[in-house]
């Protein structure tokens, strides 16, 4: 076991960290304005617009990997346009896999940051806006403040969600050493090869980050909880 882990190559697990941290990075910048108009907007289109962006909660990775790597194809009208214009092409590299991991981890920021908004007492909110701060500022200055758990929740589960994502970045990405070969695909490979002792270590090194990871989120929110349940 020692011998195997001396010689078995990690570079899969630093490529997911990287998309991982890109991932949350982009997705907490697009999920901030979206979570909270959807916990603030009265419109008969917040269910829909809910019902949107939780679809890849129960929709199975393979199919959205499928549309998304058709949307982003030389053979799509976004994908021609993208390459004959700019240059781009966001299949099997490393840049699409960034594109369908915000797609496939978008629930996982946008639900904790909207139930952490509608926990907000309103009354804060509204002293805000009386006060002249524009709602930028009443987001960064006084909701997010008030709502730490909900933040940590959302920004922890977002990666370590997308440093396990499988078949959606198999799909877009396929296994390019270096590139797009990320850990849960690395893991599929060593099976296929029956590599038990290497994938057994990956296994091991991503349930253990899977749980630390879990558990600091419930460790944090119920010291949070005691604390302000005290006053």
């Amino acid at each position: 076991m020692i011998e195997t882990l001396k010689a078995m190559e990690f570079t899969p697990f630093i490529l997911s960290f990287k998309l991982a941290f890109v991932t949350t990075v982009i997705l907490f910048i697009i999920s901030m304005p979206l979570a909270w108009y959807l916990s603030q907007t009265r419109s008969k289109m917040k269910p829909l617009l809910e019902a949107i962006t939780a679809l890849p909660i129960v929709l199975p990775p393979s199919v959205l990997g499928f549309y998304i790597l058709w949307a982003l194809s030389q053979n799509s009208a976004l994908g021609a346009f993208l390459e004959e214009n700019f240059g781009i092409q966001l299949v099997f590299n490393f840049t699409g896999l960034v594109v369908a991991s915000c797609f496939y981890s978008l629930p996982f920021m946008v639900q904790p940051l909207q139930s952490g908004f509608e926990s907000l007492n309103k009354n804060m909110l509204e002293a805000s806006y009386i006060s002249g701060k524009s709602k930028l500022t009443t987001i960064l200055k006084v909701a997010l403040p008030n709502m730490k758990p909900a933040l940590l929740t959302a920004i922890i589960v977002t990666f370590a969600h997308t440093v396990g994502e499988f078949g959606v970045v198999l799909m877009v990405g396929g296994s390019i050493p270096g590139e797009t070969k990320v850990a849960s695909v690395a893991i599929y490979e060593m099976v296929e090869i029956m590599d038990y002792s290497s994938a057994h270590i990956y296994s091991i090194l991503m349930l253990v980050m899977s749980f630390v990871v879990l558990l600091s989120v419930y460790i944090f929110n119920q010291k949070h909880s005691k604390r302000f349940g005290a006053f």
